[in-house]
């Protein structure tokens, strides 16, 4: 099993930039992959950015260029920093992490980017 905390959210004016982190309860170097996604008000939850063990990473084109995803795995800590925020960042970002092919979601914190 992998629990999943997200920290970091908050209210930032567009423009600015916050630092998520998601701290697991195993070593991450473990863990198949482990992804940001984020679900805006009314929307379908979306992916943002993914790293796979190897340290491949992916990102959604909206956010390419502005956010970047890495990890710390002495701390088991997964971070999304993103930049240049905008209004459409607005959103509750979740942390998921694919482990022996089951999926694990943190409880999500809120990103709130006043124009």
């Amino acid at each position: 099993q992998v629990q999943l905390v997200e920290s970091g959210g908050g209210l930032v004016q567009a423009g600015g930039s916050l630092r998520l982190s998601c701290a697991a309860s195993r070593s991450i170097v473990t863990i198949n992959s482990m992804s940001w996604y984020r679900q805006g008000p009314g929307k379908r939850r979306e992916l943002v950015a993914s790293m796979a063990r190897g340290g491949t990473t992916e990102y959604a084109d909206s956010v390419k260029d502005r956010f970047t995803i890495s990890r710390d795995n002495d701390k088991n800590t997964l971070y999304l920093q993103m930049g240049s925020l905008k209004p459409e960042d607005t959103a509750t970002y979740y942390c998921k992490a694919v482990h022996n092919w089951r999926p694990y979601w943190g409880q999500g914190t809120q990103v709130t980017v006043s124009s």
